[in-house]
This record gives structure tokens, C-alpha cells and sequence, in this order.
């Protein structure tokens, strides 16, 4: 097939609205857990490596690459967490999906929703492996701009159904509860502190966004059983849980390299034993060994994941003629001619 004849697909942020309407928030995050969970189960064929970081003061911007033998993804992504005081969002992010054959772009993406719904069907997906069959309770600490994709997802996929919810600010804790009050079939509970959202949760995700090493959680809050979706650390210096904790559980992560610069475990030594989340999924490591464990998913997010997702959004896309063709590659008669486009 000609290159020319391919199209380079643009969804902006009202296209992915209203993708994600036409075919139904669960519907999406549903197949979201598929996407991933299929392109973690081909581990093995992708190209993988540790994002590339360039840090400021205020904050960081990523490239995160990956690719296997068909297609190439990348993802433009931010953490500035003081933006809100400025109006701006403290994650910003858009990316692109290439054909390997060619190098040409088929998939020009915004990718902050995008990135909101990756991680909480990677979340969800962990969880299936990694938190207690009969689950019922959720601590959400940080209510930020994830909390409702969390919730959400939990709620839908998992049948989680009593969320207890805290953040320092009460304001991003109104506006959750405003978001999702009335949404049916979950239950939101405000918790004074820390200690009232995580006492008797099957399952905690900590989501915080402030550039430092933080103790969230401690390992007096930690109960037997428990499952601790981490996703709030996602860079050097930028932590959540106490140290005590990784020494009672088990620990997994998306890719160590990554992990061990940006996750929890950057807190312990590189000989700390870690699980990696395909080799659960593929079924050569074991995930939870029992109701008493303690299990960790030291998730930082890896560029798979936004493959699965930008994959997933292309798919529906063109199933559902969403999203406008985009001249970001000239079209020429003759392909050496570049020069004509400009006499």
C-alpha cells in the first residue's frame, strides 16, 4: 500500500468525549483492561526503556517510547504540581501511533483523558491479580484529577461498591463527591484523615501529586490482606508510602528499570525482589499467595499502556468515524520533490 494512501487520524479532546460517549465510559475502560492485558501478555515483543525525563524546580516532561514490530507509540506528558495555582492542569499530555513499516503516523492523540483512563484500567487490572476476591471496600487518598477514573473504574469493572475518600484539600474532595454523589451503585464516604479512609479498606490507592518524598501511608495503617495501588510516584524524589511497608509485602511493578528510578522501591536498594506485573499476567509468577498478604502495585505508568490505549482509541475511531484526518505529513506526486510544496 502506498503511503500516501494512509490517513493520519487527529482526536482532540472533544473527539475523545465524544468517542468515549458514543460507546460508553465502562464499555471503554472494559476494553481498555483487554488491550492491556493482551500487549502485557506479548511482553516479549515490544522494545521497551525508562522514559526520558527532563526535571525543573516546578516540575517534569517525559517522552515515553515504545514499540514492536507493527507499530511505534509515543506519549508527550507533564507533572507540574503547583499548575493548578496558574489554571492549568498538573498532568498534561498528547501522543502519536506510527505504522514500524513505514514510519508514518496513523494516530495524532490528546492524551490527559486518555492517560486518566490507562491508569485506572492498569489499576484495575493489577487488582484482579493482586487484591482479595471479595473486595468490597476502597480507600481513595488524593482526590485529584484521577479519583473519579479510579472510582469509577473500580466500581464497574470490580464491583468495589464503598469508597472512603480523603485529600488534604477539602475542596478536591467536594468536587469528587459533586462528581460522582449521585452516580449509582457507589458509595462515598468523607474520612476526617488518613487513619479513618484506610482503616478496614480491602484496597487503598494513594494518588498525591506534590514533587517530594511524602508518607501517605504507614505501616501502623496497614492491615493484613490489604491491596495498595500506589500510582502518586512517578518520578525521582517523589514518594508515598512508608519504607516499612515494601519490607512486609510483596511488591509488583510495570518495568523495574523504570520503577526503581521513579516508583516506591527507589527507597530501597536495587536488590530488592520485585514482580513484574506480564509475568503475573502470563502466569510464570504468582501474584497474591494468600488472604493475610500484603500486596503492592508500585505503579508509575509505562509507555505499554498508552500503546493499549492510543491502539484501543484508533480501533474505535475509525469503527465509529470519530476524529478528523490531519495534514501533518505533506502529501507530493513525486515523493522526492519536497521543494515543490514551497515554489
Amino acid at each position: 500500500m502506498s503511503v500516501n494512501t494512509f490517513k493520519t487520524l487527529y482526536l482532540d479532546v472533544p473527539s475523545v468525549y465524544k468517542l468515549v460517549a458514543q460507546v460508553g465510559l465502562r464499555q471503554v475502560l472494559v476494553k481498555l483492561v483487554d488491550f492491556i492485558k493482551e500487549d502485557f501478555s506479548s511482553w516479549n515483543d515490544f522494545i521497551k526503556s525508562p522514559r526520558t525525563a527532563n526535571h525543573s524546580p516546578l516540575g517534569v516532561i517525559e517522552l515515553m517510547p515504545i514499540s514492536n514490530s507493527k507499530q511505534f507509540s509515543f506519549k508527550y506528558v507533564n507533572g507540574h504540581p503547583k499548575n493548578p495555582d496558574v489554571g492549568l492542569t498538573t498532568v498534561m499530555a498528547f501522543g502519536a501511533l506510527a505504522q514500524m513499516d513505514t514510519g508514518y503516523p496513523i494516530l495524532l492523540s490528546e492524551m490527559t483523558l486518555l492517560t486518566a483512563l490507562r491508569t485506572a484500567a492498569s489499576s484495575v487490572l493489577a487488582a484482579t491479580y493482586l487484591a482479595r476476591s471479595d473486595s468490597k471496600k476502597m480507600a481513595m487518598i488524593g482526590n485529584g484529577a484521577q479519583s473519579e477514573f479510579q472510582i469509577i473504574a473500580f466500581n464497574e469493572i470490580l464491583g468495589i461498591s464503598d469508597f472512603v475518600i480523603y485529600d488534604i484539600d477539602p475542596k478536591a474532595t467536594d468536587k469528587l463527591v459533586y462528581n460522582l454523589g449521585s452516580h449509582k451503585g457507589i458509595n462515598l464516604i468523607r474520612a476526617k484523615d488518613t487513619n479513618e479512609a484506610v482503616k478496614g479498606a480491602d484496597i487503598i490507592t494513594t494518588c498525591t501529586a506534590d514533587k517530594k518524598r511524602a508518607t501517605i501511608l504507614t505501616l501502623e495503617q496497614v492491615e493484613k490482606g490489604m491491596f495498595i495501588n500506589a500510582i502518586g510516584g512517578d518520578c525521582p524524589g517523589k514518594t508515598e508510602l512508608q519504607k516499612e511497608i515494601l519490607d512486609r509485602a510483596k511488591v509488583f511493578v510495570e518495568y523495574t528499570p523504570q520503577t526503581r528510578i521513579e516508583g516506591e522501591i527507589q527507597q530501597v536498594g536495587p536488590d530488592f525482589k520485585v514482580t513484574e506485573l506480564h509475568e503475573v499476567i502470563n502466569g510464570s509468577k504468582l501474584g497474591r499467595g494468600g488472604d493475610d498478604e500484603i500486596c503492592i502495585f508500585d505503579s508509575v505508568g509505562f509507555s505499554l499502556e498508552d500503546y493499549s490505549v492510543l491502539r484501543l482509541m484508533y480501533d474505535l475511531a475509525l469503527e465509529h468515524g470519530v476524529g478528523e484526518e490531519m495534514a501533518i505529513i505533506p502529501r507530493l506526486d513525486d515523493v522526492k520533490d519536497l521543494y515543490s510544496l514551497l515554489a
